[in-house]
This record gives C-alpha cells, structure tokens and sequence, in this order.
C-alpha cells in the first residue's frame, strides 16, 4: 500500500510543492538550512572534478549558508545555488531537483521528510526501419513550396 503512495506521480508533485514552499519559506526568513540530496540527480557546472565527485555518496549533504545561501534560489523546479568543494574551494553552480531533495534540515533537526519516489515515464519513440527516411520524405513532398529544392 505504502508503494503505492510513494511511486504516484500526484504524491510526488505534492512533496516537490512542499518542497519549494518550505524553501521560500525559509528564504523568506533569513535562516540557513541543510538539504540532504540524491547525488545521482545533482548537476554541477562546471564539472567537478573527479577526485572532488568521488568523494560524494548517494546521499549527500549540502548546508546553505553564508555565500552559498546568499547565492540560492530557485529556478523552476530546481534549487540552484554555488558552493566551493574540496581543499582548493573549486567553486561550481549546483542544479538540485526538487522532487531530488529527501529532507530539509535546520539545525540538525529535519522539518521536512520527501518519502515520493515517483520515476518520470520514459516514452520510447518507435522508429520505423528505414529510420523515418520515407516518411521524412513524404512530408517534405506533400509542401508544394518545397518543391523548388528538388533537382529536375
């Protein structure tokens, strides 16, 4: 029963909204606050490098305060803020997904628990075995204004 709340795309939705308003919320109030993150959802720009990206589990912390905190917003369904990472402070915009987020933590303690696990459908296109070729065709012929890029 409880797969069945947690896989639903409707309870995913709801949590990601939680999600984003508590953030506002918390934006709202100056307070600085942890978000613990599926790091397999996390995108870095630049690239971390890989003896920095290695040293990340599944799971991983990160505490917006001070300049991170300063430069956190969101943008669509993102929490996107800078940070520096490792010993010579490489610094790096970080895109966390909302719905990514699995808890939200202000001094020590979590004010909100994301238990969704919905996965996005993904639609696999069937590509017809002339690779779209003849039908690609077709629809440019059908337009009589193409007509003038055919060879006679």
């Amino acid at each position: 029963m409880l797969d069945n709340i947690i896989e639903d795309r409707n309870f995913a939705a709801l949590m990601q909204t939680s999600i984003e308003n508590l953030i506002i919320y918390l934006f709202e109030k100056d307070e600085h606050f942890g978000v613990l993150c599926k790091i397999e959802n996390i995108t870095f720009e630049p690239a971390l490098p890989k003896e920095i990206a290695s040293e990340f589990r599944a799971m991983t912390l990160f505490f917006l305060a001070g300049y991170t905190f300063d430069t956190a917003n969101i943008v669509g369904d993102n929490l996107v803020f800078e940070a520096g990472f490792g010993s010579d402070n490489f610094g790096s915009i970080v895109t966390v997904p909302l719905n990514a987020i699995v808890q939200i933590i202000v001094d020590e303690t979590p004010l909100l628990i994301n238990l969704s696990n919905y996965k996005k459908e993904v639609s696999k296109v069937k590509v017809p075995e002339d690779g779209g070729v003849e039908s690609s065709m077709a629809s440019f012929l059908s337009n009589p204004e193409n007509s003038k890029f055919l060879k006679k």
